[in-house]
């Protein structure tokens, strides 16, 4: 791997917008013989010629125009980063890092996110889309603040906090012309010798372990016949035809008409969303974050699935 030294890019950028020598060194408030120096040395470590040069003009090479389009926007990152640590030192800006699964954005989330910006303009709010288990592994290690990841995770996580956030009945997502694709609602004994698509254990232990619970308790043990990381994908190979997969109710607005939604009746099949973070103290930020999450605090009915 190359070393570049920082103030090696910064005299190759300027000299490249300027396309000249002496410009670009009154730029960085530099003497022109040490910002030549500097572009040498880069050239150098690449072995490769960024310059013409001649006595009255400078351009750039074809080496140079390419790796002046590379090297821009990571140094102008880098220089945005800079800005934001020194703002945020000053308490101008301060910055939250949430998780989330992707299956649970929604209207809901964007809602709750748009009622804290407009509480807490100054913060900062960062997402990231993540699967449950690595969500929880990110806040152990404090790489995120909080995170969406879906139901209660299986074994519990020590150390970590689960607020309730909302409430969802399942469904039955069977392929549009499935022979159960004309009812309303099934009972869950009713997929007991059908193909069925799964969330991985790895992806979200949580949720997989309470598809195993209902069937069980329903008598059957789930013919699992493929697996995947994110609901949307197990959504998608029910439309395929793959088979029938058990997920929330909300993920109909996914997969629209390419596969029927049934609601499920029974004891078990409505799911609780978990928010999760540290345990213990937590930034204000955070405690302002978790305020507006608790308007949001499930009421005895679920939501309602798609029919």
């Amino acid at each position: 791997m190359i070393e570049f030294s920082l103030r090696e890019l910064e005299s190759f950028i300027a000299v490249a917008e300027e396309l000249s020598f002496t410009r670009a060194a009154a730029r960085l408030r530099l003497a022109q013989p040490p910002l030549s120096r500097h572009v040498r040395s880069l050239e150098d470590r690449l072995g490769v010629r960024l310059f013409e040069r001649t006595n009255r003009t400078v351009a750039l090479t074809i080496a140079g125009r390419a790796f002046h389009d590379e090297v821009r926007e990571p140094l102008l990152r880098l220089e945005r980063a800079a800005s934001s640590a020194q703002r945020a030192a000053t308490g101008a800006i301060t910055r939250l890092e949430l998780g989330f699964v992707s299956s649970l954005l929604g209207p809901e989330m964007a809602d709750l996110f748009r009622r804290f910006r407009r509480a807490h303009p100054s913060v900062q709010l960062t997402l990231h889309d993540r699967g449950s288990a690595d969500q929880l592994g990110a806040i152990r290690e404090g790489r995120l603040d909080g995170g969406f990841i879906g139901v209660t995770p299986r074994p519990r996580a020590p150390g970590i906090a689960l607020i309730p956030w909302r409430r969802e009945v399942l469904a039955a997502f069977v392929p549009r012309d499935h022979p159960l694709a004309t009812r309303r609602e099934v009972a869950l004994k009713a997929l007991a010798n059908e193909p069925m698509i799964g969330i991985t254990a790895e992806a979200s232990p949580g949720f997989a372990a309470k598809i195993h619970d209902l069937c069980r308790d329903a008598g059957f043990r789930p013919r699992i016949v493929q697996e995947a990381t994110r609901a949307q994908a197990v959504a998608a190979m029910v439309a395929a035809g793959s088979g029938v997969a058990i997920l929330p109710s909300s993920m109909h607005r996914v997969t629209g008409e390419a596969v029927r939604a049934i609601r499920l009746v029974g004891r078990g099949v409505v799911v609780a969303y978990l928010f999760a973070h540290r345990s213990g103290s937590a930034s204000r930020e955070l405690g302002n974050f978790l305020t507006t999450l608790r308007a949001d605090a499930p009421s005895d009915r679920p939501s309602p699935g798609n029919d």
